[in-house]
């Protein structure tokens, strides 16, 4: 039972449908929940669907196939394991089938051996025989299994299996502790059970604790329909009796729920004229719980859901849940996509507006610009005008007397280059004016960076010299 996660148990009828889904994880079934849907729409797909969960936490869908369809037989073989069991039922089907065993769906059910039933006494001499187990076959036309999976098809319902729910009626029935009915009351008991609407039911005969025979009559309409239900009950009473089965006359059950027990109660005792016992059938939920419980076994042989049926829903599934992959990725992609194109968007609108701001700054920053350099030539003219008259000042300061000035080149706004004449004996003056020249200050610090030495030349004709050097002026941008 642990394979299973949940097992949902479906009932069709005629205006609704309606789903009971148990938890199949622990020992005991527990009822999760009940859900009932009116006929022409589909079952919730939260409740009867597959999905990817489905993989590590797998659902059961069970159908129940309506009784009008199906055909029941009872044979009694030898105890077997169920492949063996079902083999000796194969090799037999032609004989009990009414129907063409190529037009048709089986499965069969294996009764629990009740607790009165023993094996039959063994001749002296002999080993002790094994009881029969009873095993009951479930037949059903093909057409009728296909057309009612369409309609469960379109109300969104995958089964994957079809049940009986008259095979769990059959041993729920009086509430006996092995699961069968009170046989002690008599030895032989015939339980006529009602089906849906109750326009057919089900007879089930037993004899000294064991199912003999199972077989169908159609219920009529009219209450006044008692002698129709005679002949039915008569040919069934008939049968048993050439079949050997039916030794003595049984005590009637009907198992029928509703306001219209007492009328079906005293139609059957008017058929039968002998006492019919009124018994309550269990509730449709108790029918869901003890189908779920056989259900969740290893591969009930009860199934008769066609085994191509069965690998065609696998593979819809398995399509399905490829199928629900793709789109998430695709989706996954697509969201990623326009949250990619959103974002460009939105950093395309930010640069637009920073190009339209910088356009708008364009103008100003180019006057900006002007006004810059025009204030940078404006300060270099100043500091060259001041450094211009702070070397003229240190040199008429510091000219010694009758030395004469010729020239005062200052060029490049740093270079100053000083030419003039002096006697012949004022060599030692002009020297000392060079000397005195790398010491002059301008506002507060050395006005020369470097000072060339003095070049000299003789001029005999009027007995003078020419002098001349250079000096640098110490970073004449930062003079005021």
């Amino acid at each position: 039972m642990a394979r299973w996660h949940s097992c949902n148990i479906l009932q069709v009828g005629a205006s609704a449908r309606r789903v009971w889904q148990f938890d199949a994880r622990k020992a005991a079934l527990s009822l999760n929940r009940e859900q009932t849907t009116p006929a022409g729409q589909p079952l919730p797909d939260n409740l009867v669907g597959k999905s990817w969960t489905s993989l590590w936490q797998p659902k059961l869908n069970v159908a129940w196939l309506a009784a009008e369809h199906i055909f029941l037989r009872v044979v009694r073989l030898p105890p077997a394991d169920l492949a063996e069991t079902r083999a000796m039922v194969e090799f037999q089907l032609e004989k009990l089938s009414p129907i063409p065993v190529t037009q048709m769906v089986w499965g069969l059910h294996v009764l629990a051996a009740p607790a009165a039933a023993k094996a039959p006494a063994a001749i002296e001499g002999e080993k002790p025989k094994e009881a029969l187990q009873t095993i009951i076959v479930v037949m059903v036309l093909r057409s009728a299994v296909e057309e009612f999976l369409g309609q469960l098809e379109q109300d969104g319902f995958l089964a994957d299996r079809l049940e009986v729910p008259l095979l769990d009626q059959l041993q729920h029935t009086a509430g006996a502790g092995d699961g069968l009915p009170r046989h002690s009351e008599a030895p032989a008991a015939a339980w006529v059970y009602l089906a849906a609407e109750n326009k057919s039911a089900l007879v089930a005969w037993w004899f000294d604790g064991t199912l003999q025979s199972l077989g169908f009559i159609h219920l009529p309409a009219a209450k006044t329909a008692a002698e129709i239900l005679r002949e039915q009950l008569v040919q069934l009473t008939w049968a048993g009796e050439l079949e050997g089965w039916l030794r003595g006359t049984p005590q009637w059950h009907l198992v029928v729920a509703g306001d219209a027990a007492a009328e079906w109660q005293a139609r059957f005792q008017a058929a039968l004229e002998t006492p019919v016992k009124l018994v309550a059938p269990p509730a449709p939920g108790q029918l869901a719980a003890a189908a779920a419980s056989r259900a969740v076994q290893s591969e009930p042989a009860a199934n008769l859901l066609p085994p191509e049926h069965a690998a065609r829903y696998h593979q819809q599934l398995v399509d399905r849940l490829w199928l629900r992959g793709l789109m998430a990725v695709l989706g996954t992609y697509c969201v990623a996509v326009l949250i990619y194109f959103v974002a460009l968007q939105f950093l395309s609108y930010q640069t637009r507006g920073v190009e339209t701001q910088k356009a708008g700054l364009g103008q100003s920053y180019t006057d900006a610009i002007q006004l810059k350099a025009r204030y940078e030539i404006l300060k270099d003219r100043q500091a060259l005008k001041y450094a211009a008259l702070n070397c003229w000042q240190v040199t008429a300061k510091l000219l010694p007397e009758g030395a004469t000035l010729n020239g005062l080149d200052f060029r490049d706004g740093k270079k100053l280059t000083l030419t003039g004449t002096a006697g012949s004996d004022q060599a030692t003056a002009i020297i000392e004016f060079n000397s005195a020249m790398r010491k002059a200050e301008a506002d507060g610090q050395i006005l020369f960076a470097r000072v060339d030495s003095p070049s000299y030349s003789q001029n005999p004709a009027n007995n003078t010299i020419s002098w001349s050097f250079s000096c640098e002026v110490n970073r004449a941008e930062e003079l005021p």
